[in-house]
């Protein structure tokens, strides 16, 4: 598929995310860290946790043009199901959502974890809210970044790139 043509408009689409500050813990995911066998082929998994439709849509399309395959969860509780069904590569948690918020999902897959019952993945925190106290939130929360909505297309495939081997748009 020729990505060229695509990335050229993905601009004037309404945008979603912006980048932040971001840093890994202890014993947490380190970028990179999704590693495939020689001629293994499987694309990253993605959980998208949101609750907005109109981000469900713009998210799940830049990532479906980045070429990942992503799930949907319409809140903490769903998360936490999701996870559990199968781990994903990466999860992008909303913050502010119904039910269970993002910070309190992140500290339950965060003691799963822990506790052995989940593999490691990174958490990249998705909010409209980007003081210092709402990124210091996100990070003892268990996020491993903080990202800001909206961000363009660009930025958001730049920031997954840290942390997962995307296919290459060629």
């Amino acid at each position: 598929m020729d990505y060229t043509r695509l990335l050229a408009q993905v601009p004037t689409l309404p945008v979603f995310l912006s980048t932040a500050h971001g840093g890994a813990g202890a014993g947490e995911p380190q970028p990179g860290t999704i590693e495939m066998t020689p001629g293994q082929h499987r694309l990253p998994q993605v959980l998208l946790v949101e609750d907005n439709h109109i981000n469900q849509v713009v998210a799940l399309e830049f990532l479906a043009l980045m070429g990942v395959e992503a799930r949907l969860a319409k809140n903490g509780h769903e998360a936490l199901a999701a996870c559990k069904e199968a781990a994903p590569d990466l999860v992008l948690m909303d913050i502010q959502m119904p039910g269970m918020d993002g910070l309190e999902c992140a500290r339950q897959l965060r003691a799963q974890q822990r506790g052995g019952q989940l593999p490691s993945f990174p958490i990249l925190a998705l909010t409209a809210h980007a003081l210092d106290a709402d990124v210091a939130a996100s990070m003892e929360a268990g996020m491993d970044e903080h990202l800001t909505k909206p961000l363009d297309f660009v930025a958001l495939r730049t920031r997954l790139q840290r942390w997962l081997k995307l296919p290459d748009p060629s």
